[in-house]
């Protein structure tokens, strides 16, 4: 409360005092020292490799070995970069090897399934900052695919249709969710929703921004909300 009066004190400016405070602070938001090159140029990479150092110790002797306890069996090569990603539920994990998984991601399984979801990942899988993948009953996603920063894997809502239940905190219904099956080679975009129920193919693109709704066969560009096929990907002799 104190503060609030004493900021909007200065900023009135109403007498000489309160204009020097103002500028004051004014003047030190900004200042910053001038920048000496041979000085601060070994400094910023002497920053960057100190705070490198850092977060693969972390990552080593921290974060891999406490997610890996999550999952069914160790996952070999699992690099985990920037932290350890969000595990909300009961959730049964299986790794592939050479993944490559960012710690700004979120899986979750769910809370009121019968049995405990199951994600299923392949080898040589990157995963991107910000992706979410909730796990109604069961999704996969196959070998080399990759999911890009910012897309959700929707296998369940978490709320139910009715808006009475919903007012009720009652949980999502079973025809609500739905298996996922994301082929080997896939590629998701950035902020790519795929909706529960759905598979897409082996090689197929899915363009950023896109709502897959419904199933996306193999080796296709695919864009749109919701997402349809643009082109095919496969050379033009290739296909009869």
């Amino acid at each position: 409360m104190l503060t609030a009066k004493f900021r909007n004190w200065a900023k009135s400016r109403q007498s000489p005092m309160s204009s020097l405070v103002y500028s004051t602070f004014i003047f030190m938001r900004h200042f910053s020292i001038p920048v000496i090159p041979f000085i601060h140029s070994g400094l910023y990479h002497f920053h960057i490799g100190l705070r490198t150092l850092w977060n693969n110790f972390t990552r080593i002797f921290w974060y891999t070995p406490l997610f890996q306890s999550r999952l069914i069996k160790p996952a070999k090569d699992l690099n985990l970069w920037g932290g350890m990603p969000v595990l909300i539920g009961n959730l049964r994990i299986s790794i592939g090897e050479g993944c490559i998984i960012s710690g700004h991601s979120t899986l979750s399984g769910r809370p009121a399934s019968s049995e405990i979801p199951l994600l299923i990942i392949g080898n040589n899988v990157g995963i991107g900052w910000n992706v979410n993948i909730a796990v109604g009953k069961k999704v996969t996603i196959g070998n080399n695919a990759r999911i890009s920063g910012g897309s959700f894997i929707s296998g369940y809502p978490g709320h139910p249709v009715n808006a009475e239940d919903r007012a009720a905190n009652r949980p999502d219904t079973d025809d609500q969710i739905g298996d996922i099956i994301i082929e080997d080679d896939v590629w998701l975009a950035s902020n790519v929703t795929v909706s529960a129920g759905v598979t897409i193919g082996k090689g197929t693109i899915v363009a950023a921004n896109s709502v897959v709704t419904r199933d996306l066969p193999a080796f296709v560009l695919a864009a749109g909300a919701p997402a349809i096929v643009k082109r095919s990907l496969l050379p033009k002799d290739s296909i009869k």
